[in-house]
């Protein structure tokens, strides 16, 4: 009778759910996983920091729709991915984490890498389980993507000894679990579902606000951007979201939302969760009186901001239900006052972009250096990932880059954690091959530094911008304004960076190329440079260094621009 290690069976479960790649870094207390997945062709990727390989785990998730996996050796191996866990909790992304640990004959007696590591994940997880016997590993496998996967998506974990990893089985004594979940979302009440459309037939001005939550639930994906056509609505979709349901290349639809779902007098939100990053669905950045909240959360629907029609749905199926709903009551519509209207309201909204798009300073601003990298991409590689991290560098790209297809645009969510850059642009890639713009601020970009060297081993196509501002621009901009007088009299405190670091000299270390740029009209030429190169590259490109983005000023208590 054939015989198999728990490592193997890991390896064969993960390998049972799709999943083709796993992310890592090497650890004692995991190699029998991670043998076991290259044994059945999974690519095994490992990273330079396990919170790294988290947040590509991350990315990997968002861009292709599945979850991604994360395996990590015990004790400090396990805990430097908390940040990564905490990141796909708050947003709501499915990742399996799989942790090792110490040999149970050795509990309580001081062994290696032996700390309380699943107390610290149940924190951040929405299911978390030890496995005490080898024999459970296919179940607890199908458990794990069960509740990564359910109705409200997130990260879970799993810890496993050495010794039980070890374990030698028969392969007929193991239970391989079947037809153990489902990919239904529910759909919402037929009465709620005619009242909510009524509402939307007889709106002035409808719009739609597609947020996170809606990233995983795509099945009728496309009624989201019919609804919104036949009705010409705009739609503004947050982080997650974006080129899910629809190309802000080639739908007018869905780039010329913001400002518009503000002035909507309905609202129709699918999938949104009420954070700071939307204001927490409150006036007076929504303000609309008939709000049209559909979540397949309940606890969602009401949270933060009135609910007057609430809808307990996933986002594609509530949509196909009022798309059909809809096409009963009236004809479809095309070239509406209101459409002009919001791309007039887009457009004050935008302000501060539209002018930082044309502003010829040297250094460039900073919104110039966005611009411009965010317009090469569409000009020439409108297939490429855009990886947006940073403070204020990250809210100039992410406002300026266009998505596509799911996971074009990637960036942090509600909880704000930069340096995530590095991890996503390589889960990304790892995900459907795409070569990837990773734009960062120079704070932000030095906290996994040395992803560069898993680009370069792993043949990762990817050109990092650097807007360099000299500091943590964020934080350093927005307390000149917010205590002004303390830091006037005192000077700024732990926000200032060396001045132009020179970053651009990295790549020669594994045979890239690097640029120094300090003109905006150079920016361009630079992106095509590294990228003709073949190798993982980096443009340093010198910004000024008191110019700010409008969630900066925000973020300091300044009102936003309207002209």
């Amino acid at each position: 009778m054939a015989q198999i290690s728990g490592g193997e069976l890991f390896a064969r479960a993960l390998k049972k759910e799709g999943i083709d790649c796993v992310f890592t870094l090497s650890g004692g207390h995991i190699m029998s996983i991670l043998y076991g997945c290259r044994d059945i062709g999974m690519r095994v990727v490992d990273t330079r920091h396990e919170c790294a390989a988290g947040y590509a785990a991350n990315a990997y998730a968002v861009t292709s729709g599945r979850p991604g996996v994360l395996i990590t050796t015990a004790g400090p191996g396990v805990t430097n991915a908390t940040t990564a866990m905490a990141e796909a909790f708050d947003t709501g992304v499915p990742l399996v984490h799989i942790g090792g640990a110490s040999p149970r004959v050795e509990n309580e007696t001081a062994p290696l890498q032996n700390v309380k590591s699943f107390q610290a994940m149940e924190v951040f997880s929405k299911w978390a389980r030890v496995i005490h016997d080898a024999h459970r590993i296919p179940e607890y496998v199908a458990m794990a993507f069960r509740y990564a996967l359910d109705d409200t998506p997130g990260p879970v974990y799993l810890e496993i000894s050495t010794d039980v990893l070890r374990q030698k089985l028969d392969e007929d004594t193991i239970y391989w679990p079947e037809a153990y979940r489902t990919e239904a979302q529910p759909w919402g009440d037929p009465e709620l579902i005619d009242k909510a459309a009524q509402w939307l037939v007889e709106a002035e001005r409808p719009a739609i606000l597609v947020g996170d939550h809606a990233r995983f639930s795509t099945k009728h994906a496309a009624a989201i951007g019919e609804l919104a056509r036949y009705l010409d609505m705009p739609v503004q979709a947050t982080t997650l979201a974006r080129g899910v349901f629809g190309s802000e290349y080639d739908d007018a639809n869905f780039t010329e939302s913001a400002g518009a779902t503000g002035a909507a007098d309905v609202l129709l939100e699918l999938g949104v969760n009420h954070t700071h990053q939307v204001g927490k669905g409150r006036k007076p950045r929504y303000n609309s009186d008939k709000r049209i909240m559909v979540h397949p959360d309940v606890t969602k629907v009401g949270y933060n901001a009135p609910a007057h029609i609430g809808i307990v749905a996933g986002a594609s199926e509530a949509a196909t239900q009022l798309l059909a709903a809809v096409k009963a009551k009236t004809a479809a519509r095309s070239g509406t006052a209101w459409m002009q209207e919001a791309k007039k309201l887009n457009d004050a909204f935008q302000q501060d972009y539209l002018d930082a798009r044309t502003d010829t300073m040297q250094p460039p601003h900073p919104g110039r250096c966005a611009w411009e990298v965010a317009k090469f991409v569409a000009e020439e590689e409108r297939d490429w990932h855009v990886v947006c991290d940073g403070g204020d560098s990250s809210t100039w790209i992410f406002n300026e880059a266009k998505a596509g297809y799911p996971g074009q645009v990637l960036r942090y969510g509600p909880l704000g954690t930069i340096g995530v850059g590095a991890g996503m642009t390589l889960g990304g890639h790892m995900a459907d091959g795409k070569p990837v713009l990773y734009y960062t601020g120079d704070g932000s970009f030095g906290f996994y530094s040395m992803e560069f060297d898993t680009f370069a081993r792993f043949k990762v196509p990817v050109v990092c911008v650097i807007s360099n501002d000299s500091a943590w621009g964020m934080i350093k901009l927005s307390q000149a304004i917010a205590n002004a007088d303390y830091v006037k009299e005192h000077g700024h405190l732990a926000t200032t960076l060396e001045h132009m670091r020179a970053y651009h000299e990295l790549p020669k270390a594994w045979g890239g190329i690097g640029v120094l740029v300090t003109k905006w009209e150079d920016i361009a030429p630079a992106i095509r440079k590294v990228r003709d190169s073949g190798m993982p590259g980096i443009v340093n490109v010198q910004v000024d260094e008191e110019e700010m983005g409008p969630s900066t000023k925000a973020f300091a208590g300044v009102p936003p621009t309207k002209k």
